[in-house]
C-alpha cells in the first residue's frame, strides 16, 4: 500500500526553528513535575488514565518512533497491532506500562526520550520512515513528539493542581494545529473551506503569531496557550478565550485537533 508522506502537510525542510531543541526542553519540564510528584495515582481529565498512564504512553510513544525510525520493517508488527486493536490500542498500551513501578517507569521515560532525541538529531530532516497512516519525516516527527509531550504534560499539571506555564515552544504546536486544518475537518466527514484563514495568537511574552493572509474573512484570535488547548483537545473551544470570526473559523474550532 502506497502511503502519503507526512500527511500532505506542509513541513519545514529544516530545523531552522530549533524544534528538536524545544522537544527536549518539553520533556524536561515535565520530567521536573513528575519528579517531584510521588503519587503517580492521580486521576487526570483523562478518563481512566492517571500520572502513571500518561508518563507510560509517552514511553511507548518514544519506543514507537525509535523502532519506526531505526528498524521500519519490524515497526510494521506495530502497526498490523494498532490496525488489528482500532480504539483500545492506545489505552492498553498506557494500562501496561502504568502497573510498573514509578521509579522504573521513570527511568524507562528518561532513557526512551533522550535516545530517540539522539536518533532524531542523527537523521536527515527529509529521511521518510513509517508511521500510522503516513510516511513521516523528522520535520514532522520532531514536531508530533513536542505536541504529545506538551498535552500529556498539561493532562499531568492539572491532575497536580500546578500551573502549566506557556513558553515561546507553543508555536511549534500552534503550528501544527494550523498546518492540521483540513485534517480536522476530514476527522469530522468536511471537506476543508476553500476561503483562506487568519491566526492571530498572543503568545506569553506579548509577542504576536501569525498565520494565512491579513485581508481573510475567516480569523481566528486568543492567547497561544488557549489555542494549543483547544487544538489539542485539553480545553473546548467555549472554555478559551479565543474569538472566530467567519462561520468556517467557528467550524474549524469545534472541531479542532492534531492527532494523526
Amino acid at each position: 500500500m502506497a502511503y502519503m508522506l507526512n500527511y500532505d502537510l506542509a513541513v519545514p525542510e529544516v530545523d531552522d526553528a530549533g524544534v528538536l531543541a524545544a522537544l527536549v526542553a518539553e520533556g524536561d519540564d515535565l520530567d521536573v513535575l513528575v519528579t517531584e510528584l510521588h503519587d503517580w495515582s492521580l486521576p487526570t481529565p483523562a478518563p481512566g488514565w492517571t500520572v502513571a498512564h500518561q508518563i507510560a504512553h509517552l514511553a511507548w510513544s518514544d519506543a514507537n518512533a525509535l523502532s519506526a525510525l531505526r528498524a521500519p520493517d519490524a515497526f510494521s508488527a506495530e502497526l498490523g497491532r494498532a490496525e488489528a486493536e482500532g480504539g483500545g490500542y492506545a489505552d492498553k498500551a498506557a494500562a501496561a506500562g502504568a502497573v510498573k513501578p514509578r521509579s522504573l517507569l521513570l527511568d524507562e521515560w528518561r532513557a526512551g526520550r533522550a535516545e530517540l532525541a539522539a536518533a532524531l538529531l542523527d537523521t536527515p530532516w527529509d529521511h521518510a520512515f513509517p508511521w500510522y497512516m503516513s510516511k513521516v519525516t523528522p520535520a514532522l516527527m520532531v514536531p508530533l513528539r513536542l505536541m504529545e509531550t506538551w498535552a500529556h504534560g498539561q493532562d499531568v499539571f492539572d491532575a497536580a493542581g500546578v500551573a502549566h506555564r506557556p513558553t515561546d515552544r507553543l508555536q511549534h504546536v500552534a503550528s501544527l494545529g494550523v498546518l492540521g486544518r483540513a485534517l480536522s475537518f476530514a476527522a469530522v466527514g468536511l471537506p476543508e473551506p476553500a476561503a483562506p484563514f487568519r491566526v492571530e495568537l498572543t503568545a506569553s511574552d506579548g509577542q504576536t503569531w501569525v498565520w494565512g493572509p491579513e485581508a481573510a474573512a475567516q480569523r481566528v484570535q486568543g492567547s497561544a496557550m488557549d489555542f494549543c488547548l483547544c487544538v489539542t483537545r485539553r480545553r473546548p473551544w467555549s472554555e478559551t478565550d479565543l474569538t472566530a470570526t467567519g462561520e468556517d473559523a467557528q467550524k474549524w474550532l469545534e472541531v479542532a485537533r492534531v492527532f494523526l
